[in-house]
């Protein structure tokens, strides 16, 4: 294998560029990125960095060495993929690879029809975070649609601002389905707590808008119940797409992303995906995407050394590690709970400010929890997914 393209310069492409030199690839890696920046982390784009006390530098994951040993195709857009050939058509030309690594990530969900509305928000990108930390000015009536994490993180800095904030949830609570009705209750009183307006069973119906010299922009939200809400900023945290319209006619059949090995190998050998565009099975039969930050990071060791040894060498095992910081608290989550396993909470009441948790099925811990209790949390954490020794 001479040259290894990587397709996507996210946290996934950039621990998969990393990892090519770490594990002695010593050809050529092209890293390809839509964007023109250089690689970047996104946690703080809706944290320190949108409230204005993160640098663009502080968020650079590639150091001077790491450049050096890379070749970057930055502003590039990836079209086609000839996997019979190894040939990659890019929006500035083409390039042959031996192998490939998928790393392209995700778009974020808009509200159908709100492209063009000024005012209306998504935050995934660098660029999404610059064109809304311009727009939370003091006074301004920021409304967020959707609870989940992002949500909740845009909520939080709004709040830090001062600003008057309204959170549209459609669920019974935010994030019931990631952490069950007694932690997603612990996560809406973390809301009310700080001052932000939280509305569950909130359906948004559509926008409300104002001719400007620019265009439209939005004045409120107009919800299913007929109620509108009063709206300078709206920010949508609806989820993501998975970027995969440029493998079509590859012979990979992505849909909800790729479709991966345990391994992160996809039905092309030379191919392989890591980060929220990756679908992995499981071993269950199932396939599932993660999208968060440290599964993205997790998977490129795995991935590269599959690619490197032509088969399957490693299995991905996920830790399920979340954190979330909101407000002046941190949340933490490991492991895999499911909808019928036992809530424990084994420091502190869900009530309080700081608390500990663990999910238990058939005798044995599946996830822990914790909030603003981080040392209970590294070692709940460290009891429950503690390896065996080896046995000489």
């Amino acid at each position: 294998m001479k040259t290894v393209a990587i397709v996507g310069a996210s946290l996934a492409g950039a621990r998969a560029a990393q990892e090519l030199r770490a594990q002695g690839f010593d050809g050529r890696v092209v890293l390809i990125g839509e964007e023109p920046h250089l690689p970047y982390d996104r946690p703080p784009l809706s944290k320190a960095f949108l409230a204005g006390t993160a640098s663009r530098e502080s968020l650079e994951l590639l150091d001077s060495d790491d450049l050096g040993s890379l070749e970057l195709r930055l502003g590039t857009r990836a079209e086609r993929l000839d996997a019979a050939t190894g040939r990659l058509v890019l929006s500035d030309g083409e390039i042959a690879a031996d192998g490939v690594v998928v790393a392209t990530g995700g778009r974020a969900r808009r509200l159908p029809g709100t492209e063009s509305v000024r005012g209306v928000h998504v935050l995934r990108t660098l660029d999404d975070a610059v064109a809304l930390r311009e727009e939370l000015v003091p006074g301004a009536r920021v409304v967020v649609v959707g609870g989940g994490f992002i949500g909740a993180e845009v909520a939080s800095t709004c709040r830090t601002l001062g600003l008057d904030v309204t959170v549209l949830e459609a669920l019974e609570t935010p994030l019931v389905r990631v952490l069950g009705p007694m932690l997603a209750q612990a996560c809406a009183r973390l809301h009310e707590r700080h001052g932000t307006t939280l509305r569950c069973h909130a359906a948004v119906d559509g926008l409300d808008t104002r001719a400007d010299g620019a265009g439209r922009r939005v004045t409120g939200v107009r919800l299913a119940s007929g109620e509108t809400l009063p709206a300078d900023v709206v920010v949508t945290g609806i989820g993501m797409v998975p970027a995969t319209e440029w493998l079509s006619g590859s012979g990979l059949a992505a849909d909800d992303g790729v479709p991966t090995s345990a391994g992160l190998v996809t039905e092309l050998p030379n191919v392989v995906a890591v980060g929220d565009v990756a679908c992995a099975s499981t071993g269950t039969g199932r396939r599932q995407r993660h999208e968060h930050w440290t599964n993205a990071s997790e998977q490129a060791p795995v991935a590269v050394a599959n690619l490197l040894a032509g088969h399957v060498v490693r299995e991905y095992q996920p830790s399920g590690y979340v954190w979330s910081d909101q407000y002046s608290g941190t949340l933490q989550l490991a492991g895999h709970p499911e909808p019928g396993d036992e809530l424990v909470v084994t420091e502190g009441t869900a009530s309080d400010e700081a608390f500990a948790a663990t999910f238990r099925r058939d005798g044995r811990t599946t996830a822990v929890f914790a909030l603003n209790l981080p040392r209970a949390f590294t070692r709940l954490r460290r009891q429950a997914f503690r390896r065996p020794a080896a046995v000489a």
